[in-house]
């Protein structure tokens, strides 16, 4: 049983059993439009059959998204909640208020709360700190509401760009995403609230890209791969909730492995907080994974695993589950665990204070302050990846801008093509047409025409057409917009994503895509545009990254240069239109590599030998831009890389280089620290990122930077299945990105001379500084990993 506190022992003891399930099931109010997988069809279990009293008369454990699920003045509905958890304490028998829950992926999902970039910016921006500053304001503005628990961040590695979710999570290397989910979680639970892990774990494994589709990778996969975000969200985050992936992992669905909930989360790794499903994952196990013959047995299984509270209602968890343990085929026991993890954690939050709800409600509520969009902005400026640049950007030199600039396409004008899937504006306001936004948000025509006809940007004429829409065959508009572009001095063309939920956008939840190409007839109006002989700067606003070689590598015309910019958030348009005037420098780098095409999929840059380009298949997965990949409009140069010579298996070693920004004007570089283990008892991929740094570095400045790396960033999972740090021979080396080669050095052999690769097409150069490869040399025993063992590379910066 859970080690817990007198106090909440003694209030256990006095519950019945109806009062303990109570406690492990949560309660959705105003339930309306689509939100969640399958919900009109799961929905009808929950117990709406009477008042919110009798529903909740013998208490409740989650209140599910009080503030999200439908547009609620903030200011009233919190004096409407604190009134109800004043009842809940007066009129139930053991007076325990609700845990309120919401969503809180790209800041809290309610009406006019700010809306911060997607998470795949997050990782574009390779800032951590700046990440664990949103979210110690989110968690403020939810703890001020009267929330206590939010569902976010997404820790799920990018596999597969066709998977609709790829929006939610932060990029496709493990470390990447550890590093920025924790701080996130760190942020969030700094100001209150507890975070929630999700979806632990394979989830974005699914097959072929498809929502809930089985997933097949093996155990040494899920061990290097999956897992390891989530364990440092665990032993260095000390996050409080977990939630259960929907994926069944080689054959079992996670919402019933107690391998995974029991086994490995908490006895392995200490975990001590709650485990909650996702919605209706518990009865899943009956009506999509079949391994359940009824809700009751579903709700067996969870709850045996590990799986704590049921969401977003009760409906395996009440009646089903009371009468299979009426029935003597359930160990009450297993109840009297979860009740006892929900009580201490409530207990941990203050809701078991017989004060707790003394003071007043909020009166003035402002969920969209200053500084927030101060922090979302900068976020924002800090994610825009520029791809390609033939000199036509910045669009403001010397203080003057081009006469005229056509700003067209689908998403020039359109706010809410800066939000993700999880944002309030394209989760839930879909369902209530005619409500307003609720907030400022200006779109990259908005800001671009404020930009350039303001000061410092001269008297330059900013025309609009949007030329086609995000999806759809109609290409009737494209005219308008070649007219416009003919008829300027540069064409910005402004194309992308919808999010949206099951079916409603091209990406997001339930919006898998069997293409990688733009949607609709988007390419055809930027070839359209391009074909004019104006200047065309390509800017996408998208939830995943796409094939678009035709872009920047394609053999005619094609766009001077190309922004990416996912999902930047409410500040995105303005964000946009400072890196493309030149007020900021561009500084994101790519969290997940551009790919070739759909069929180059699933691809990750953490592959062996035998995952890369050779004559030995037709096929090529390179992509068209490598993991880490980001222009500037400065230069970055490094030299000087001094590695440790040796370092035992079990120890630390530094790397350290300088940076020199050899440009005119002030930029961050992200310093890339990348390695690669010559042989393995298992194959290695060729390349692997194990550390970073966000650096700005002035204008002819150089900077010292030293990484302290812990050897568990060689680690991995050997034949016996056990996570060991081999002694051995590793190159390591600093890039500009994955494929950054030194100065002079010969592109290699991307088998590494194994297999010839001579009927290969020839790749593109790509610019990039990189160091030489040095050798660092592993020695003693081998090693084998422990939770004692540090994750985390600690970065030092040293002006000279």
């Amino acid at each position: 049983m859970p080690v817990v506190s007198e106090g909440v022992r003694a209030l256990h003891a006095r519950m019945t059993l109806e009062e303990k399930l109570a406690q492990v099931v949560g309660y959705w109010l105003d339930q309306n439009g689509t939100v969640a997988p399958m919900q009109s069809e799961m929905a009808a279990g929950q117990d709406d059959g009477g008042t919110l009293a009798a529903i909740t008369r013998h208490g409740i454990g989650h209140y599910t998204r009080v503030y999200g699920t439908r547009p609620v003045d903030p200011a009233e509905r919190a004096v409407w909640l604190w009134s109800e958890q004043r009842r809940l304490v007066r009129e139930t028998r053991l007076g325990i208020p609700a845990l309120v829950h919401e969503e809180c992926l790209t800041g809290l999902a309610a009406w006019r709360a700010a809306t911060f970039p997607t998470p795949l910016a997050w990782g574009a921006a390779f800032h951590p700190s700046l990440v664990r500053e949103v979210g110690e304001a989110v968690g403020a503005s939810m703890r001020e509401l009267g929330v206590h628990q939010g569902l976010a961040p997404v820790l799920d590695v990018v596999r597969d760009p066709r998977w609709g979710r790829v929006d939610e999570c932060i990029g496709e290397d493990p470390y990447l995403v550890g590093t920025v989910g924790t701080a996130f979680v760190q942020g969030l639970q700094g100001a209150g609230v507890h975070a929630t892990l999700k979806h632990f774990v394979g989830y974005s494994g699914s097959a072929a890209g498809r929502n809930h589709a089985p997933v097949s990778a093996g155990p040494r996969e899920i061990a290097d791969t999956y897992l390891p975000p989530f364990e440092m969200a665990v032993r260095d985050g000390g996050v409080r909730s977990v939630m259960n992936s929907y994926a069944q992992v080689d054959g079992v669905p996670v919402a019933s492995s107690a391998e995974l909930l029991t086994t490995l989360l908490r006895e392995t790794w200490g975990f001590d907080g709650v485990v909650v499903a996702d919605y209706f994952a518990v009865a899943f196990l009956e009506v999509m994974h079949k391994v359940a013959a009824d809700r009751g047995e579903a709700a067996a299984l969870a709850l045996r695993a590990g799986i704590d509270v049921e969401l977003p209602t009760g409906d395996a968890y009440l009646e089903p589950l009371a009468d299979r343990v009426r029935a003597g085929l359930l160990d009450e026991a297993y109840v009297d665990r979860a009740v006892l993890r929900v009580l201490a954690q409530k207990e941990d939050l203050g809701l078991l204070e017989p004060d707790a709800f003394d003071d007043g409600p909020p009166t003035d509520v402002d969920l969209d302050a200053p500084h927030h969009r101060a922090l979302a902005r900068r976020l924002a400026e800090e994610s825009v990846v520029l791809l390609s640049n033939d000199g036509v950007l910045p669009l403001v030199t010397g203080g003057s801008g081009p006469a005229r600039v056509a700003v067209v396409g689908p998403n020039a004008d359109r706010a809410e093509a800066l939000l993700g899937c999880y944002s309030f504006v394209n989760h839930v306001l879909p369902h209530h047409p005619g409500t307003e936004q609720g907030l400022d948000m200006p779109t990259v025509l908005d800001a671009l025409r404020s930009v350039l006809t303001g000061p410092g940007g001269g008297a330059t004429d900013v025309v609009h057409a949007e030329g086609c829409a995000v999806e759809g065959d109609d290409t009737s508009g494209i005219a308008d917009a070649v007219a416009a572009a003919a008829d300027a001095d540069v064409a910005v063309v402004v194309v992308g994503d919808q999010a949206g939920l099951f079916g409603r956008g091209t990406v997001g939840e339930g919006n898998d895509s069997e293409s990688l190409e733009l949607p609709g007839v988007q390419r055809r109006l930027v070839e359209a545009l391009v074909a004019t002989g104006t200047p065309v700067v390509m800017v996408m606003l998208t939830g995943r990254p796409y094939a678009v070689g035709w872009a920047l590598d394609g053999e005619g015309p094609r766009p001077a240069a190309v922004l990416q910019a996912f999902f930047p958030g409410e500040c995105g348009g303005l964000a946009v239109a400072d890196v493309l005037t030149g007020r900021v420098v561009p500084s994101g780098r790519l969290p997940v590599s551009l790919p070739r095409s759909s069929g180059a999929m699933p691809y990750s840059y953490l592959h062996p030998v035998l995952g890369g380009p050779s004559d030995v298949t037709a096929t090529d997965p390179t992509p068209l831009r490598p993991f880490g990949f980001g222009l500037s409009y400065t230069d970055f140069t490094y030299s000087d890389l001094v590695v440790d010579p040796e370092v035992t298996a079990d120890g630390t070693f530094t790397a350290a280089v300088t940076v020199t920004n050899t440009g005119t004007v002030t930029g961050d570089d992200v310093v890339q620290l990348y390695g690669h283990d010559v042989v393995g008892s298992v194959p290695r991929p060729v390349v692997q990122l194990l550390g970073y740094a966000r650096v700005p570095v002035p204008a002819g400045a150089s900077v010292r930077v030293t990484f302290t790396v812990p050897t568990t960033r060689l680690a991995f999972t050997d034949r016996g299945m056990v996570k060991v740090v081999e002694p051995g021979d590793v190159e390591v080396w600093v890039g500009a990105h994955a494929e950054a080669c030194a100065p002079g050095a010969p592109v290699t052999n991307p088998t590494e001379g194994a297999i010839p690769t001579g009927t290969l097409e020839p790749r593109p150069h790509l610019p990039g500084h990189a160091t030489a490869r040095t050798t660092l040399a592993v020695t003693g025993g081998t090693h084998v990993v422990t939770g004692a063992d540090t994750r985390i590379v600690d970065v030092r910066t040293e002006a000279l």
